[in-house]
């Protein structure tokens, strides 16, 4: 198991060094969106566990919390690399749709997706969702790369030589459902997030 995290890490690490290389820093843009969304405290949710870079930079910040992804093959990924820095018992992994979650209403205090939205397909039943689990006095995060950092995106698929697949959903579309929803907005943008804060108004 020791060699497969260590060989899990390597692999992580270059992942970061080849974002790098094209213009993207990971864990900036990571810190980025926490410093944004602070403070964060209660019951904490990451929608998308994906290769697991923002649950590290979580994890690194010293909170626990709740991380789900629709595939368990990443998940595995992600969970090696926190075994790695010995983070992993900070956080419960769920599989799940982020369409249908299996999570109570008000369960959580704090919802971050990162870099997931432009991956979906119907943005209204997972922002739905989300509403739907967060605590009255919650707070939504959400975040997805602007033209700079999808550009980016594509040259680091395209090194590999894949295609950056990505589904209809935007973070505009994601915007007008939470203003209907009635919550007031926070918006930053670093060179190449968009950032969302939403709480309800009160």
């Amino acid at each position: 198991m020791e060699n497969k995290i260590i060989e899990n890490h390597q692999r992580f690490l270059e992942r970061v060094a080849l974002h790098r290389k094209f213009g993207y820093d990971i864990d900036k843009e990571r810190s980025f969106i926490i410093e944004k969304a602070r403070p964060v405290a209660g019951n904490i949710l990451e929608a998308g566990t994906g290769k697991g870079y923002f649950a590290l930079a979580l994890a690194r910040e010293g909170f626990d919390f709740t991380s789900f992804d629709i595939s368990d093959t990443e998940q595995q990924y992600a969970r090696l690399n926190l075994m790695y820095y010995g983070w992993e018992k900070r956080i419960r992994f769920d599989l799940a749709d982020a369409a249908a979650l299996p999570y109570a209403d008000g369960s959580f205090d704090a919802v971050f997706s990162v870099n997931m939205i432009h991956h979906l397909s119907s943005v209204t039943r997972v922002i739905n969702e989300f509403i739907r689990i967060l605590s009255p006095s919650g707070k939504l995060i959400l975040s997805d790369f602007n033209a700079h950092g999808m550009a980016i995106m594509d040259k680091v698929h395209a090194s590999d030589g894949r295609k950056h697949e990505t589904g209809e959903g935007t973070l505009a579309d994601a915007r007008a459902i939470i203003i209907k929803a009635g919550f007031k907005l926070s918006e930053y943008q670093s060179e190449s997030q968009d950032v969302i804060v939403a709480c309800r108004i009160k």
